[in-house]
């Protein structure tokens, strides 16, 4: 399944609803962390879709497929 274009907001909301939480915000990085100890961090600007690139790490950060992170987009 090809990435979708996504905004910072539904990529965290994405992550909460697959047991991530907001540990830390320092600035416009919030960091997130599962209770198996899985992290990553994810860049926050309203509005503005998160880049492909950037998107993949953070999928690969949560070892994650993009098949599993579109699930839980949803």
């Amino acid at each position: 399944m090809p990435l979708p274009a996504v905004t910072a907001k539904q990529v965290i909301a994405a992550l909460e609803r697959a047991g991530f939480q907001v540990t830390t915000v320092r600035g416009s990085h919030h960091r997130l962390r599962h209770p198996d100890g899985r992290a990553t961090t994810v860049q926050f600007h309203a509005g503005r879709d998160i880049p492909k690139g950037t998107l993949r790490a953070i999928i690969r950060d949560c070892s994650m497929t993009v098949d599993e992170f579109c699930d839980y987009l949803r």
